[in-house]
């Protein structure tokens, strides 16, 4: 009996599509045998017919019109490239109508519309897999949902922005401000000429929402979460954490208590003791810790963005969405429709606890720190360190606190009441502590 013969349609040839056709055409001797099947990377869209791009594709082959790939009927699998989450949602429903499989990196769209995406799937018989939506080339979600099925999750955290860990790790290593390593950034093209998406914590809120359904079967949106991001810390942070024993990461961290069934999942810079795993991978590599209630903790490193990783967790879905279609296995489909999702509920602020560092700028004059630790007291937050220094600005002092044990409501009334402080001349930048393990 003959192979079958799949045909791909990419909708979008940008960056990570091209990527995907450039790789896929060297590998595809080898997966076809692999998996015993045909493979053919048959349409993509594109937005303008005349640009010139890296890998060469037959004018034939490109169209302007991504929907007519989703609904073309020798289309069997529809690779979702274009970004956003507009086209690319209805590219996605109307290919999962019909039955197809669609991969697709668009962390977005799966936040915004992951329920109603995942409905599509299972109504019409078809599959959704995203395997580079999460951290590019570590595969994380193939981890989560296949490797570390037979455990629960009390907790998963990490680096899953290579921009911001490529800015942290260059303000720490060359003693520089924010926005001159930010533009060097740029220049390298590791950030968006538009880097808020980054910078501010959003692009990570994204992830965060997918690895949280995944490993919980919960949804939870980013304008739920506690989003803070990283363009407010200056290098005399980096020293301060360095005096403490600290690094500084921007972390997505999602926990689970199953005693009371409370999910918490927030991104914010956070302070790591220097000696633990995540606290030393620098540049734009990412990194992901994932404790199961069986297996205990396993970490995963690599490059989380860039054509070459995320053409990889793309082509790894487009294997997998081939062995589907041939021998009725391979990713797993759908949602995770886990039972214990329905008891779980977020976590109010009151729950979520930890230790928390404090930055203030502050008049340099008497009695200025005496007012801080009764606002302090007030809100029954107790002060673990105190780390003063002159200001750049004259008259002006740098005041650190570091508290022992509190939790997110008491720190937010503590804050406010500390900026209505004549003393006080900026807004307080705060960090959280991690004392999360490896």
């Amino acid at each position: 009996m003959s192979a079958p013969t799949y045909n791909i349609g990419l909708c979008g040839l940008g960056t990570v599509g091209q990527g995907v056709w450039k790789h896929f055409g060297r590998l595809r001797t080898d997966l076809e045998a692999r998996l015993g099947a045909r493979i053919e990377l048959s349409r993509a869209s594109v937005r303008d017919l005349s640009k010139a791009r890296d890998v060469k594709v037959p004018s034939s082959k490109l169209t302007t019109d991504p929907l007519s790939i989703a609904t073309d009927p020798d289309i069997h699998i529809v690779c979702e490239l274009m970004g956003g989450t507009g086209v690319a949602r209805e590219v996605t429903l109307a290919a999962l109508k019909r039955g197809k499989i669609v991969v697709s990196a668009n962390k977005a769209l799966i936040c915004a519309h992951g329920a109603e995406i995942f409905a599509a799937a299972r109504r019409g018989g078809g599959a959704f897999l995203f395997e580079a939506s999460v951290a590019g080339g570590i595969p994380i979600i193939k981890a989560v949902r296949e490797g570390l099925v037979a455990n629960r999750f009390p907790r998963i955290y990490g680096i899953l922005n290579g921009t911001c860990n490529y800015i942290l790790t260059k303000m720490e290593e060359l003693d520089a401000p924010y926005a001159s390593v930010l533009g060097e950034a740029k220049r390298l093209g590791y950030a968006e000429s538009d880097e808020s998406l980054d910078v501010e914590g959003w692009d990570t809120a994204h992830k965060a929402s997918i690895l949280a359904w995944l490993a919980h079967g919960v949804w939870v949106r980013p304008d739920k979460m506690i989003v803070e991001g990283i363009n407010r810390i200056t290098p005399a942070d980096f020293k301060n954490a360095a005096a403490l024993g600290f690094g500084i990461k921007l972390l997505a961290i999602i926990t689970r208590d199953f005693k009371t069934d409370e999910i918490s999942v927030r991104v914010h810079p956070t302070l790591l003791p220097q000696e633990t795993v995540l606290a030393r991978v620098s540049g734009v590599f990412n990194a992901i810790s994932v404790t199961g209630d069986v297996v205990g903790t396993t970490v995963y490193i690599g490059r989380g963005a860039g054509q070459d990783a995320t053409a990889s967790a793309v082509i790894s879905d487009l294997a997998d969405a081939v062995s589907l279609l041939t021998h009725g296995k391979g990713a797993p489909q759908g949602s995770p429709d886990l039972p214990a999702a329905k008891g779980a509920r977020l976590a109010p602020l009151e729950r979520i606890r930890g230790r928390f560092y404090v930055r203030l700028t502050v008049a340099d004059r008497p009695g200025v720190l005496a007012r801080v630790a009764t606002i302090m007291a007030r809100n029954h937050m107790s002060i673990a360190s105190v780390i003063q220094s002159p200001s750049e600005t004259p008259d002006l002092a740098s005041l650190v606190l570091t508290t022992h044990d509190s939790d997110e409501r008491a720190m937010r009334v503590a804050l406010r009441a500390l900026a209505r402080l004549e003393s006080v001349r900026e807004a307080p930048l705060l960090l959280r502590i991690g004392d999360l393990g490896d």
